[in-house]
């Protein structure tokens, strides 16, 4: 029975953290490169939307060297 026990509070508590990190690192993915200035290797593209979790229109940069994204606030 311990055996047991001991088994589901390993599983559980797997996914407890699996579910903390999740919110706390992953879920910033928008906000990484967020600033106020636009660094000059960024293009603007045509991609806007509205991040639905604080309901602010971003408008999409790209990088052409290094492939990456940068999101300001439109």
């Amino acid at each position: 029975m311990g055996i047991v026990l001991g088994f589901n509070f390993l599983i559980y508590g797997g996914l407890l953290i699996i579910a903390l990190l999740s919110w706390f690192i992953w879920d910033k993915r928008y906000r990484r490169n967020h600033g106020r200035e636009i660094p000059n290797c960024y293009v603007v593209t045509d991609e806007v939307f509205i991040d639905p979790v604080s309901g602010k229109k971003l408008r999409v940069y790209y990088n052409p060297q290094s492939g990456n994204r940068y999101y300001h606030e439109d």
